[in-house]
């Protein structure tokens, strides 16, 4: 049968619907993002405040976006296995939440090159690898502040997850903070190698009240080291998130990670195909760190202390890293008038002054 003019531009209407339709379904097509979690999500903890900026970002970005999350994942073998599967089932955008996750995200990024990758906290990228990591250490250096003031004892405690920069960094910065306000301070550590056992962190924090300190607080994700403080009578300064619920006297404070708002524009990217790795390394100036509400017990003055030091931060007049700072040793490692690098603080291996103990091999 001979094609008529008719029937070919039948035939091409029919074809710019199917392609119209087609380029419709397409731009309707949710970006759909993963995200990996070392610890029950629970409602306080590290966990729970990357959820609550997955909540936000979902908010903000409706149905363009689509999560879905995997709680409780061990670092090592089991997290390349959860990561690879989700990479398999066609999530574009995979945020990956714990340090130890590192390797094993550059691994599977490696075998799927169009996919995009998030690693929190770590220092390694690739071409479809991003780091993002909040600047924790200037939410340590307020908490030690109101810890310097409000001890008695002049021994605080520490509950500390494993012996990396990260967790030194914050070690240090919380001394630092509170030897501002009250040199008489030390700092007693215990390292429980883990970043999530409740069990673990109660005795560590018994034992740290036991050898004096009045004062606790912890980089671990549990509510342990708040409900311990309240229960023995001492004072806690929660992390990642607000705990008073778990310590209504105890609490003092909490440093707080605030991710929604990066969340938000990485999928964002993603969508409008402008997303590259990046280092991104953020803090109190763009509202990536905030402290929890302060209990009433706390001076007013100190409270206003607190205030004006955060806003020096923000406007970058103060530097919880700011010389001079001595180590254990009485070393000076930053001389008066400087600094530390960001490059500095990245590869920290050392106690400052005031720091009990020594770092695990």
């Amino acid at each position: 049968m001979a094609i008529t003019r008719k029937h070919f531009l039948s035939g091409l209407i029919i074809l710019a619907c199917v392609a119209g339709l087609s380029l419709s379904a397409s731009a309707a097509e949710k970006l759909k993002v993963g995200f990996v979690y070392i610890s029950p999500i629970g409602d306080a903890g590290w966990t729970y405040q990357h959820d609550l900026g997955r909540r936000e970002m979902e908010k903000n970005l409706g149905d363009k976006v689509e999560t879905k999350y995997i709680e409780s994942v061990p670092e090592g073998p089991e997290a390349e296995r959860v990561i690879r599967d989700l990479a398999k089932s066609g999530y574009d955008l995979i945020f990956t939440t714990s340090f130890g996750y590192m390797n094993p995200t550059l691994k599977v990024a490696k075998m799927f090159p169009r996919k995009h990758f998030e690693h929190s906290t770590g220092y390694k990228t690739s071409k479809n690898v991003g780091t993002y990591m909040c600047r924790f250490y200037e939410g340590r250096y307020l908490t030690g502040i109101i810890a310097g003031k409000m001890t008695k004892s002049n021994v605080l405690g520490y509950v500390a997850a494993f012996p990396i920069p990260e967790v030194i960094r914050g070690i240090n910065a919380f001394t630092l903070g509170a030897r501002s306000v009250n040199p008489d301070v030390k700092v007693k550590v215990i390292w429980v190698n883990s970043w999530f056992d409740p069990g673990k962190e109660r005795e560590a924090s018994e034992a740290l009240i036991t050898q004096g300190a009045d004062v606790i607080t912890h980089h671990t994700d549990s509510t342990a080291p708040t409900l311990t403080a309240e229960e023995k009578g001492v004072y806690a300064i929660a992390y990642h998130s607000d705990m008073s619920k778990y310590g209504p006297h105890a609490h003092l404070t909490a440093a707080t990670h605030v991710y929604g708002d990066f969340y938000t524009k990485t999928a964002q990217a993603v969508l409008d195909n402008t997303w590259k790795p990046e280092q991104v390394w953020s803090g109190i100036k763009e509202g990536s760190i905030e402290l929890a509400p302060i209990n009433p017990v706390v001076p007013k003055d100190v409270v206003a202390l607190v205030d004006s030091t955060t806003k020096g931060i923000a406007d970058g007049s103060i530097h919880p890293f700011q010389g001079p700072i001595r180590d254990q040793s009485g070393k000076v490692v930053v001389e008066a008038g400087k600094s530390l690098s960001d490059k500095e603080l990245l590869g920290m291996n050392y106690y400052v002054e005031g720091v009990l103990g020594n770092i695990p091999k």
